[in-house]
């Protein structure tokens, strides 16, 4: 093969997981991350194969100048989106939570693919309108992806920052000093260091106990004392925390660290807070974090009280449905269970939008096969303290053989010395960038997968409304009695408790049209027996449905109409849809 050819070819597989050409529609992988030029091929290569169901746009730009894309899914030959209930997906908004961005790439590439080959992505494209924004945070995505980082950092935006507040920003970040294209940890032999070797395995280090001598100390992540302050890696590159910087609950930064000035005071967060409030037909919510395998309702903070019963009804029944399309996956409250989260999007979305809204912590430990609330939980009382240490130091050894014998070793690095302008002699080495909180390449399809599914059975579960067939009886002359039903055969209501308690939305409409039909009174029929109804208002020929339709229930209402022939009964539902009924008066 000749340098030419050697050059062809390498295009071809640069290009291949986007390319389509004739009507066939581009393939993507899901073993691999996408870094954001990437991601930008593939959502283009989407909208270019789908026309008739994509529209991508860039709602902002980072603080670096990258685009934060968001794809529109909705088959307008069914209604225009504004017309049906929406759903919402984020990911990525930390840094290093990457896998979100390709479990919403995937649920939009599993919709367009699958529609009219399967029923339920077929259905929920011709009912649903989709608000996707795949990546929050491009430009420490692309950091993490491309350059050396550890498995928690960068978290925040690249805005810059002064953590050590010594009027810098950003001088003292990590540094990548063995080369391994990684931050890893740093340690040293100390006779007074609070560590042990492993009994096992001398790369492990577990904390000494009562009585012991101490042989190590850790040092933290990599890198050298940039500004002389005797400190190390105290302020690396950014800073803020975007999911602490969302308008509602929000507390300042010596409250809630990485909060920012104000809220919204970076360029991502006024992004996808104008995207939301330019969509207000959403109804349903989903933003993907890692780690742990959790599936995440709100509040974030006690302060807050729970949601209103009949909203925590809704989410219990998605939530617990959840843990069944995701096994390992526990559905929790996030101040109850986790930790408080103040000025989160979890709170914003829910509390100032009425929208049902899920945050998931991607991705149990694989390698012990526990997840964040196993890891974290506090010992059982019953257990022996001696039990539970070797139970500990028995975990710590399954997990160095998972790094070994599953993971063939590609994400950890071995001990070595290395000379440190500070600390003297000192060791570099352990779990590397991919190595923690991620999904190694063979689970990332099924993650993607699995929370992509809970996506769809949450989008599936957004208002459904019918009319039951309208009974039509004649009054007097012109003047027809109405009685008519609106059912809803999901469980997400059209109005969530908490936005008719705050008065979050315009409530729903049950409309009359038509040149020659003229709305005279109406009531809700609260007894279809005794002919009971509850007066409603009429103004602008229309009712107004304050409470809207509840899930998995109905709405009956009984109108008095003046006119005759066709009109049409039109159900005006912010969140729920539009629906309409034609109905004969005679």
């Amino acid at each position: 093969m000749n340098a030419r050819q050697i050059l062809s070819f390498l295009i071809v597989l640069i290009l291949m997981p986007f390319a389509f050409a004739n009507g066939v529609e581009p393939v993507l992988c899901f073993d691999h991350f996408y870094n954001h030029a990437e991601l930008t091929k593939a959502l283009q290569a989407l909208a270019t194969a789908y026309p008739q169901f994509v529209t991508l746009k860039s709602i902002g730009k980072s603080h670096q100048g990258r685009d934060i894309w968001a794809v529109v899914l909705n088959n307008a030959k069914t209604g225009p989106a504004e017309y049906k209930p929406g759903y919402y997906i984020d990911g990525n908004i930390h840094g290093n939570e990457i896998q979100g961005a390709e479990v919403a790439l995937y649920a939009v590439y599993y919709l367009l693919t699958h529609y009219g080959k399967s029923e339920l992505p077929t259905r929920l494209l011709d009912e649903r309108a989709f608000y996707v924004v795949p990546t929050m945070n491009p430009d420490s995505r692309d950091y993490y992806i491309g350059q050396a980082a550890d498995p928690n950092s960068p978290r925040g935006g690249f805005v810059p920052y002064d953590n050590d507040r010594d009027g810098v920003t950003d001088e003292d970040g990590p540094e990548d000093l063995d080369k391994d294209g990684s931050i890893t940890q740093m340690r040293r032999k100390s006779p007074t260091g609070r560590y042990k070797a492993h009994p096992d395995d001398p790369r492990i280090l577990v904390q000494i106990r009562p009585g012991e001598k101490g042989e190590y100390e850790l040092l933290g992540n990599e890198g050298i004392d940039n500004d002389a302050d005797g400190q190390v890696n105290e302020d690396g590159p950014g800073g803020y925390d975007m999911n602490r910087n969302f308008g509602y609950n929000w507390q300042p930064n010596y409250v809630q660290n990485g909060a920012g000035d104000y809220p919204f005071c970076f360029p991502e967060t006024q992004a996808v807070r104008d995207f939301l409030l330019a969509n207000p037909s959403i109804a349903g919510a989903q933003s993907f974090h890692n780690n742990g395998g959790l599936i995440l309702r709100g509040p974030g903070a006690k302060n807050l009280g729970e949601p209103p019963m009949a909203d925590t009804r809704v989410y219990d029944f998605i939530g617990k449905k959840g843990e069944k399309i995701i096994p390992g996956y526990r559905y929790i409250t996030v101040y109850k269970d986790m930790y408080t989260v103040y000025g989160g999007s979890l709170d914003f979305i829910y509390c100032t939008l009425g929208v049902f809204t899920f945050s998931n912590e991607l991705d149990p430990d694989y390698s012990t096969g526990t997840g964040y609330t196993q890891r974290g939980a506090q010992r059982d009382p019953r257990e022996d303290e001696d039990m539970a240490y070797l139970r500990s130091l028995q975990g710590r050894l399954d997990e160095m053989r998972y790094y070994d014998n599953v993971l063939l070793g590609d994400y950890y690095t071995d001990w070595k010395p290395h000379k440190h302008p500070l600390y003297g002699d000192v060791e570099i080495g352990g779990v590397k960038k991919f190595g923690d909180r991620v999904p190694p390449p063979f689970k990332l399809a099924e993650t993607c997968h699995r929370n992509a599914a809970f996506c769809l059975f949450h989008a599936d579960q957004l208002p459904r409304l019918s009319f039951r067939d309208p009974k039509v009886t004649k009054v007097d002359g012109d003047l027809y009695q109405v009685d008519v039903a609106v059912e809803n055969s999901a469980v997400t209501p059209t109005i969530s408790a908490i936005a008719r308690q705050k008065k979050l939305h315009r409530v729903d409409r049950l409309v009359i049209a038509g040149e020659k039909a003229k709305l005279v009174a109406g009531g809700q029929l609260t007894d279809r027996d005794r002919g009971l109804t509850r007066k409603l208002t009429p103004r602008e020929n229309a009712l107004w449905m304050e409470n809207g339709i509840p899930g998995f229930g109905q709405n009956e209402v009984r109108l008095l109409v003046r006119g005759k022939g066709e009109m049409t009964l039109v159900y005006d539902s912010l969140k729920g849809g539009h629906l309409e009924k034609k109905v004969k008066l005679q």
